[in-house]
Order: structure tokens, then sequence, then C-alpha cells
């Protein structure tokens, strides 16, 4: 089995400030639908977590020792949580993703640094 992260990737500004509660209840189910379509594959979420929005990030920068409010990237997307899945099928993982990216994040999905890939 391979350990694979799925990043959920948007504008988190849009979950809070543009959708109805309706909306975000319907989004919600389709998350709890993934969970339950990665099960029902033979697919195994390990880990995972909903992340608070980037007003509330804190980054320090290369090589600095300065803790400064906000995310490290300037860009609209960020990452607004993630699942850590347990996989023999890729492809079908990537099916599964289908339905989160169907509410309107992006999805990203990689492998993870099996231990044993490291150098000794």
């Amino acid at each position: 089995m391979t350990d694979y992260v799925v990043l959920i990737v948007g504008d988190d500004d849009r979950w809070w400030t543009t959708m109805s509660a309706q909306e975000r209840k319907d989004a919600y189910a389709e998350y709890n639908r993934f969970a339950e379509e990665l099960g029902r594959r033979g697919h195994k979420i390990k880990d995972g977590a909903e992340l608070h929005t980037r007003k509330e990030a804190r980054s320090i920068q290369p090589h600095s020792t300065v803790v400064t409010d906000g995310p490290f990237a300037e860009t609209a997307e960020h990452v607004g949580g993630f699942f850590l899945v347990e996989s023999d099928d890729l492809d079908d993982l990537l099916d599964c993703c289908k339905i989160i990216a169907a509410v309107g994040d992006g999805i990203e999905v990689r492998r993870t640094v099996d231990p044993a890939e490291r150098p000794s």
C-alpha cells in the first residue's frame, strides 16, 4: 500500500463569505460521500483535517527566524484541508477525488515519501 496526500486547494474565503449555509451543508455532504466512497473502494483514510483560513496562518521565510502573519505564498488559492489516504490504486483514488473537485475546489494528489526511500 502507498500513502497519498489529497490536498484540497481553493479560495478559502469562498466557503465562508459567498456560500449560503445550505450550500456549505451540501458541500460537506459531498466530502462525506467522498470518504464513504474511498472506504467502499478499498482505500483507507489514515488522517485528514480541514484547515482554518489563511488569515490565521503564520509563516517563517527560508533562512529566517522571523515569524510573520499570513501565508507564505501570495496567491489566491491555498490549501484548505487534506486527507492522508492509503491506496493500491492511484487511478481509482483520482476517480474518487472527482467527487470533491465537483464541489468547486482544486485537488492535488501526491505520493508521500516512504522513510525507506530516504538516504541513510
